[in-house]
C-alpha cells in the first residue's frame, strides 16, 4: 500500500470532535468528489471512491448530521488489477435539498458561517484531501497535490492553504487544475494541520534519515573532487620536474628550485599540506607553492608539451548506510 493510501486511512479513521467540523469536512468531500441526482424536483448525493474507509467516512458524516436514507453499492471492475468501487448513494428527497444548502453546495438566502472558524477549515482541507489528493513518499520527491476540475474552487482551496502559512502552488494540466506544494515542511505541515500525527511521524523519519544519508554522500563526493584535483596538480608538477631534468639549463636553476623539485619527486603523491611536513619548517605552505608553480612556469618557457590529462575516472556513487530506528 502506497504512503498515500496509508495517510488517508488514518485521516479517515480519524474522531471529529465538533459537528461544525463534521459538516466542514463532508463539504470538502463532497465538493471534491460528489455528485447531484435529480429525481423530479427532488435531489440526491452519490459520491464514489476505491477507498473502503473513505465511504464508510462519508456514509458516517452524512447519517450523523441528515436524516436521509442512502445505500451503498459496491462494485468490481473485470479489467486487471482493478480494486472495489464503493458507491454511497444518498436518495433524493426534500430533506436533501436542505442538507446541500446548509452545506453551501446550493445557494442559500442564510449567511452560512461554515469555514468561518480555523478548526472547521482545517476540516474541510482534510475532506478536500481525502477525496482529490495525493502525497509521494518522503523517500522519494516531495510532492503533494489536490485535482479539481473546477477553477473557483482550485483557487478557494489555495487561499485557505495560504491562510495556514502553507507554500502552496497553483498550475493547470489538461481540464485539471492542480493545487501542489513541494517543499517537505510544508507537506509536513499539511499532514499535521489534517490531523494525520501517525503520517507525520513516519515523513520525519524517512525524511531525517534521507537527509542525512544526502549529506554524508555531498560530503564524501566533495572530498572525490578534492582528491582528484590534489592527484592531478601533483601528476602535473612531476611531470614538469622531469622535463626540467632533461633540459641543458635545469643545473642553472637555483638550490630552493632544485631543492624542491627533489622533495616532490621522493613524494609524488602526496598533497602540498602534507608537502611541507617534509621541509622542518624550513618553507612554509605558500613559499612552497610559489617554487612549484615557479617550476611549471619555466618547463612551458622552455617548450615542454602540454599534457595530455586524462579524464578523472567517474567514481561510484557512493550511498551512506545510516542505521534507522
Amino acid at each position: 500500500m502506497s504512503f498515500s493510501n496509508d495517510v488517508k486511512n488514518e485521516l479517515a479513521r480519524l474522531e471529529i470532535p465538533k459537528k461544525c467540523c463534521e459538516k466542514a469536512e463532508l463539504l470538502g468531500l463532497l465538493k471534491m468528489s460528489g455528485a447531484l441526482v435529480l429525481s423530479g424536483l427532488n435531489l440526491g448525493i452519490h459520491f464514489s471512491t476505491e477507498n473502503a474507509a473513505l465511504a464508510r467516512r462519508v456514509l458516517q458524516l452524512i447519517k450523523t448530521n441528515y436524516q436521509v436514507q442512502t445505500e451503498v453499492v459496491v462494485t468490481r471492475s473485470r479489467r486487471l488489477k482493478k480494486h472495489n468501487r464503493y458507491q454511497v448513494q444518498v436518495l433524493p428527497s426534500p430533506v436533501v435539498g436542505q442538507a446541500l444548502r446548509e452545506l453551501q453546495l446550493l445557494p442559500s438566502e442564510e449567511a452560512n458561517t461554515l469555514l468561518s472558524r480555523a478548526c472547521c477549515r482545517r476540516s474541510f482541507l482534510r475532506g478536500v484531501f481525502l477525496a482529490g489528493g495525493s502525497v509521494n513518499s518522503p523517500s522519494g520527491d516531495y510532492h503533494l497535490e489536490i485535482v479539481t476540475e473546477n477553477e473557483e474552487f482550485a483557487r478557494t482551496i489555495v487561499k485557505i492553504m495560504r491562510g495556514f502559512s502553507l507554500p502552496v502552488k497553483l498550475t493547470d494540466r489538461k481540464e485539471n487544475y492542480i493545487v501542489y506544494m513541494k517543499d517537505g515542511n510544508g507537506i509536513k505541515d499539511f499532514l499535521s494541520l489534517t490531523g494525520a500525527f501517525g503520517a507525520v511521524l513516519e515523513y520525519e523519519n524517512v525524511r531525517i534519515v534521507k537527509e542525512m544519508r544526502n549529506n554524508v554522500n555531498r560530503v564524501v563526493n566533495c572530498e572525490t573532487a578534492n582528491l582528484n584535483k590534489v592527484v592531478q596538480a601533483a601528476v602535473r608538477q612531476v611531470a614538469c620536474i622531469k622535463y626540467l631534468q632533461t633540459q641543458p639549463g635545469y643545473a642553472n636553476l637555483s638550490n630552493a628550485l632544485q631543492e624542491t623539485a627533489a622533495l616532490r619527486l621522493q613524494h609524488p603523491d602526496v598533497s602540498l599540506s602534507e608537502l611541507i611536513e617534509f621541509t622542518e619548517g624550513e618553507v612554509g605552505k605558500s613559499g612552497l607553492n610559489h617554487r612549484l608553480k615557479k617550476l611549471q612556469d619555466i618547463a612551458q618557457e622552455w617548450g615542454m608539451p602540454p599534457l595530455q590529462e586524462a579524464d578523472p575516472a567517474p567514481h561510484p556513487v557512493v550511498e551512506a548506510k545510516v542505521k534507522e530506528g
